[in-house]
């Protein structure tokens, strides 16, 4: 997504994400991912034969039941066209989850991430189109966090760190493309806080415990990941 951003060279490119839902269920009301991936190909197989990529100048990007079109200036068009064919496919667009965006000045989300204009933190520095950890996908792991370090998880502090690391690595995991740092940062801060007074509240200290569970003793001593640490791949940029 990000690389076709870039290639796309961001001049009036729109972002249009949509989601689908189903005109008729079957048992449960819910279509399956399977019964998902069937209509998209269909859609996407009926996309390239009428040379709609060309006509909006337009990429698709699809996942499941969720899909982007990167538009040059055409995305309303393209729009339109979608609902029409959805109709046909005994679909229609879900529009709770439709937007249309302007690529070079808002962002949009689509599986977790946050894609669009990104802002540094040195003013003087230029405004880059770059992909990062939406804040729903953050606070969703903050929230997993603070669930796993509660009072009343007694377990052998080696059992919960694994378990909190295995969050923290998969989750990083996913995220570690684009520009994660912020969001990284974020997190490294938060779980640092909950570390911190999880261990307090066992080990009976007084206070927040900020004096003897520092830095490098959650990180190093007790075995907590720090995301900002992890290792990153390559930039996009570099892989061509």
């Amino acid at each position: 997504m990000q690389k076709k951003l870039r290639d796309q060279g961001m001049r009036g490119v729109y972002a249009l994400g949509l989601g689908l839902q189903p005109t008729t269920t079957g048992p449960g009301g819910v279509a399956c991912p399977l019964l998902a991936n069937i209509y998209m190909n269909r859609f996407l197989k009926h996309w390239r034969r009428s040379g709609c990529g060309e006509a909006f100048r337009a990429h698709v990007v699809s996942y499941a039941d969720d899909f982007v079109i990167l538009s040059r200036g055409r995305a309303a068009e393209a729009l339109t066209w979608t609902k029409v064919v959805m109709t046909k496919l005994g679909l229609t667009i879900n529009e709770a989850k439709t937007s249309l965006r302007d690529a070079r000045q808002e962002r949009f989300t689509f599986l977790g991430y946050s894609f669009g204009p990104h802002y540094p933190y040195n003013s003087r520095a230029r405004i880059w189109i770059s992909a990062s950890p939406s804040k729903t996908s953050v606070q969703r792991l903050k929230t997993n966090v603070r669930e796993l370090l509660v009072p009343s998880n007694t377990d052998p502090w080696p059992e919960v760190c694994d378990d909190l690391n295995r969050t923290l690595r998969g989750w990083s995991s996913y995220f570690n493309l684009g520009s994660p740092v912020a969001a990284f940062r974020s997190v490294d801060h938060y779980v640092r806080e909950r570390v911190r007074g999880f261990l307090a509240r066992r080990h009976k200290v007084a206070g927040r415990g900020n004096r003897r569970f520092t830095y490098d003793e959650i990180h190093r001593n007790r075995g907590v990941l720090c995301l900002e640490r992890l290792p990153r791949p390559a930039p996009l940029w570099a892989l061509r």
